[in-house]
């Protein structure tokens, strides 16, 4: 038996999605690994994943997310001297 129970963060009145249970609930019910949130209303929680699948595409298809210019130089002078 553990002697400290690891207490979960948040307050009631705030809504979570919970990724563990894949439902809504308010207040700190599950570890914060296991929640998106916290959202100002249930609504919003429930839309979490759908708002988590629209930021990744958006992530994703960003020009400045990846590392390697397109074409030219870093610095953006088309690879030319001086």
């Amino acid at each position: 038996m553990a002697l400290f129970k690891k207490r979960t963060v948040g307050k009631p009145g705030e809504w979570y999605y919970c990724l563990e249970h894949q439902k809504v609930e308010e207040g700190p019910d599950c570890p914060g690994k296991d929640r998106f949130g916290p959202y100002a209303s249930r609504t919003e929680a429930e839309q979490a994943m759908q708002t988590a699948r629209e930021r990744n595409l958006e992530w994703e298809n960003d020009p400045k997310w990846h590392d390697a210019p397109a074409t030219g130089s870093a610095d953006g002078d088309g690879g030319r001297d001086g």
